[in-house]
Protein backbone atom coordinates (compact mmCIF):
# COMPACT_ATOMS: atom_id res chain seq x y z
CA UNK A 1 0.00 0.00 0.00
CA UNK A 2 1.47 3.28 -1.18
CA UNK A 3 1.48 6.68 1.47
CA UNK A 4 -0.66 7.82 -1.35
CA UNK A 5 -3.59 4.79 -0.25
CA UNK A 6 -3.50 5.77 3.32
CA UNK A 7 -6.54 6.49 4.88
CA UNK A 8 -6.26 9.96 6.96
CA UNK A 9 -7.77 10.07 9.98
CA UNK A 10 -8.03 13.24 12.62
CA UNK A 11 -7.77 12.13 15.76
CA UNK A 12 -9.79 15.65 17.77
CA UNK A 13 -8.78 15.80 20.89
CA UNK A 14 -11.91 18.16 22.29
CA UNK A 15 -11.42 19.24 25.79
CA UNK A 16 -9.43 21.88 26.87
CA UNK A 17 -10.13 21.89 30.80
CA UNK A 18 -7.26 22.11 33.32
CA UNK A 19 -6.48 18.35 34.98
CA UNK A 20 -8.38 17.07 31.67
CA UNK A 21 -8.28 12.99 31.21
CA UNK A 22 -8.89 14.07 26.82
CA UNK A 23 -5.41 13.76 25.94
CA UNK A 24 -4.11 10.68 27.49
CA UNK A 25 -7.92 9.09 26.65
CA UNK A 26 -6.62 10.38 23.02
CA UNK A 27 -3.00 8.84 23.24
CA UNK A 28 -4.62 5.24 24.55
CA UNK A 29 -6.59 5.23 21.68
CA UNK A 30 -3.72 6.10 19.55
CA UNK A 31 -2.47 2.77 20.76
CA UNK A 32 -5.48 0.81 20.44
CA UNK A 33 -6.04 1.80 16.54
CA UNK A 34 -2.21 1.42 15.77
CA UNK A 35 -2.62 -2.50 17.56
CA UNK A 36 -6.03 -3.12 16.04
CA UNK A 37 -6.84 -1.30 13.19
CA UNK A 38 -6.06 -1.78 9.61
CA UNK A 39 -2.18 -0.92 9.04
CA UNK A 40 -2.93 1.83 6.16
CA UNK A 41 -4.08 4.31 8.38
CA UNK A 42 -2.40 7.78 8.66
CA UNK A 43 -3.36 9.26 12.21
CA UNK A 44 -3.23 13.37 12.79
CA UNK A 45 -3.89 14.72 16.01
CA UNK A 46 -5.64 17.93 16.60
CA UNK A 47 -5.67 18.73 20.62
CA UNK A 48 -7.97 22.21 21.06
CA UNK A 49 -5.52 22.99 23.85
CA UNK A 50 -3.44 23.93 21.40
CA UNK A 51 -5.50 25.66 18.62
CA UNK A 52 -6.38 29.12 19.85
CA UNK A 53 -9.29 29.80 17.91
CA UNK A 54 -11.35 32.83 18.68
CA UNK A 55 -15.07 32.68 20.24
CA UNK A 56 -16.35 35.36 17.82
CA UNK A 57 -16.87 34.35 14.03
CA UNK A 58 -17.26 36.91 11.43
CA UNK A 59 -20.48 37.93 9.67
CA UNK A 60 -21.96 35.97 6.86
CA UNK A 61 -19.47 36.86 4.05
CA UNK A 62 -17.02 38.38 6.57
CA UNK A 63 -13.02 37.51 6.93
CA UNK A 64 -11.75 36.17 9.83
CA UNK A 65 -9.81 38.42 12.31
CA UNK A 66 -6.30 37.97 12.09
CA UNK A 67 -5.96 36.41 15.35
CA UNK A 68 -8.64 33.72 13.74
CA UNK A 69 -6.45 33.52 10.57
CA UNK A 70 -3.45 32.54 12.23
CA UNK A 71 -4.68 29.76 14.50
CA UNK A 72 -7.16 28.82 10.93
CA UNK A 73 -3.84 28.77 9.15
CA UNK A 74 -2.89 25.43 10.99
CA UNK A 75 -6.01 23.73 11.73
CA UNK A 76 -8.33 24.21 8.92
CA UNK A 77 -5.80 22.22 5.80
CA UNK A 78 -5.39 19.41 8.09
CA UNK A 79 -9.09 19.05 8.67
CA UNK A 80 -9.78 19.16 4.74
CA UNK A 81 -6.79 16.69 4.11
CA UNK A 82 -8.99 13.98 6.46
CA UNK A 83 -10.42 11.33 5.24
CA UNK A 84 -12.43 10.30 8.32
CA UNK A 85 -12.15 11.70 11.82
CA UNK A 86 -12.59 10.40 15.26
CA UNK A 87 -14.04 12.70 18.07
CA UNK A 88 -12.47 12.34 21.52
CA UNK A 89 -14.88 14.21 23.95
CA UNK A 90 -15.94 13.80 27.63
CA UNK A 91 -19.70 14.77 28.32
CA UNK A 92 -20.13 18.00 30.75
CA UNK A 93 -23.84 19.15 31.90
CA UNK A 94 -25.35 16.21 29.68
CA UNK A 95 -23.27 17.82 26.42
CA UNK A 96 -19.93 18.45 25.02
CA UNK A 97 -17.18 20.74 25.14
CA UNK A 98 -17.86 24.44 24.13
CA UNK A 99 -13.98 24.27 22.53
CA UNK A 100 -15.00 21.64 20.57
CA UNK A 101 -18.35 23.44 19.03
CA UNK A 102 -16.23 26.17 18.15
CA UNK A 103 -13.88 24.37 15.93
CA UNK A 104 -16.60 22.39 14.32
CA UNK A 105 -19.03 25.96 13.88
CA UNK A 106 -15.23 27.90 12.28
CA UNK A 107 -15.67 25.28 9.45
CA UNK A 108 -18.14 23.67 6.32
CA UNK A 109 -16.56 22.23 3.66
CA UNK A 110 -13.88 20.16 5.95
CA UNK A 111 -16.77 18.10 7.26
CA UNK A 112 -19.13 17.38 4.34
CA UNK A 113 -19.32 13.38 3.07
CA UNK A 114 -17.06 12.11 5.79
CA UNK A 115 -17.20 9.35 8.41
CA UNK A 116 -16.80 10.67 12.10
CA UNK A 117 -16.44 8.00 15.06
CA UNK A 118 -16.49 8.97 18.84
CA UNK A 119 -14.49 7.93 21.89
CA UNK A 120 -16.15 9.16 24.85
CA UNK A 121 -15.85 9.37 28.54
CA UNK A 122 -17.44 10.82 31.49
CA UNK A 123 -19.33 9.28 34.41
CA UNK A 124 -21.92 6.74 34.96
CA UNK A 125 -22.95 7.37 31.04
CA UNK A 126 -20.04 7.49 29.06
CA UNK A 127 -19.75 10.63 27.55
CA UNK A 128 -22.67 8.63 25.63
CA UNK A 129 -25.24 11.83 25.23
CA UNK A 130 -22.54 14.00 24.51
CA UNK A 131 -21.71 11.60 21.45
CA UNK A 132 -25.71 11.59 20.50
CA UNK A 133 -25.82 15.62 20.78
CA UNK A 134 -22.44 15.68 18.13
CA UNK A 135 -24.52 13.19 15.84
CA UNK A 136 -26.79 15.48 15.62
CA UNK A 137 -24.49 18.57 14.96
CA UNK A 138 -22.81 16.21 12.15
CA UNK A 139 -25.68 15.55 10.34
CA UNK A 140 -26.40 19.13 9.80
CA UNK A 141 -22.67 19.20 8.22
CA UNK A 142 -23.65 16.43 6.04
CA UNK A 143 -21.22 14.12 7.75
CA UNK A 144 -21.69 10.42 8.36
CA UNK A 145 -21.79 9.18 11.82
CA UNK A 146 -20.51 5.62 12.33
CA UNK A 147 -22.76 3.43 14.39
CA UNK A 148 -20.20 1.89 17.27
CA UNK A 149 -18.86 4.33 19.84
CA UNK A 150 -16.12 3.80 22.62
CA UNK A 151 -17.70 4.71 25.66
CA UNK A 152 -15.35 4.84 28.59
CA UNK A 153 -17.06 4.77 31.84
CA UNK A 154 -16.60 6.24 35.12
CA UNK A 155 -13.02 7.23 33.72
CA UNK A 156 -11.82 8.58 36.81
CA UNK A 157 -12.53 5.05 38.03
CA UNK A 158 -12.02 3.32 35.24
CA UNK A 159 -8.74 4.59 33.90
CA UNK A 160 -5.09 3.92 34.89
CA UNK A 161 -3.19 6.82 35.85
CA UNK A 162 -1.59 7.03 32.17
CA UNK A 163 -4.88 6.73 30.65
CA UNK A 164 -5.20 3.05 30.15
CA UNK A 165 -8.56 1.42 30.38
CA UNK A 166 -8.55 -1.20 33.41
CA UNK A 167 -10.78 -2.79 31.52
CA UNK A 168 -8.37 -3.59 28.45
CA UNK A 169 -9.37 -5.89 26.72
CA UNK A 170 -13.38 -4.80 26.16
CA UNK A 171 -12.09 -0.98 25.60
CA UNK A 172 -9.76 -2.18 22.96
CA UNK A 173 -12.45 -4.27 21.04
CA UNK A 174 -14.81 -1.17 20.91
CA UNK A 175 -12.06 0.54 19.37
CA UNK A 176 -11.35 -1.93 16.61
CA UNK A 177 -15.53 -2.43 16.08
CA UNK A 178 -15.65 1.34 15.45
CA UNK A 179 -12.51 1.69 13.39
CA UNK A 180 -13.44 -1.27 10.94
CA UNK A 181 -16.67 1.23 10.68
CA UNK A 182 -14.87 4.22 10.26
CA UNK A 183 -12.47 2.57 8.21
CA UNK A 184 -15.46 1.23 6.27
CA UNK A 185 -16.95 4.35 5.37
CA UNK A 186 -13.74 6.28 4.90
CA UNK A 187 -12.44 4.39 1.97
CA UNK A 188 -15.97 4.14 0.38
CA UNK A 189 -16.62 7.93 0.73
CA UNK A 190 -12.95 9.34 -0.46
CA UNK A 191 -13.76 7.22 -3.70
CA UNK A 192 -17.13 8.62 -4.23
CA UNK A 193 -15.56 11.70 -3.43
CA UNK A 194 -13.04 11.38 -6.00
CA UNK A 195 -15.50 9.77 -8.48
CA UNK A 196 -18.24 12.71 -7.53
CA UNK A 197 -17.42 15.83 -5.15
CA UNK A 198 -19.93 16.44 -3.59
CA UNK A 199 -22.56 18.72 -3.83
CA UNK A 200 -23.56 20.28 -0.53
Amino acid sequence: MSVSDALRVTVIVGSVREGRLGRAVADWFLTAAAAAADPGLDLDVVDLAEVDLPLVLPGWGGTPSPEAAAALKDVSPRLAAADAFVIVTPEYNHSFPAALKNLIDWHHREWQAKPVGFVSYGGLGGGLRAVEQLRLVFAELHAVTVRDSVSLHGPWSGLGEDGTPRDADVCAGAAKGMLGQLTWWGRALRTARAERPYAG
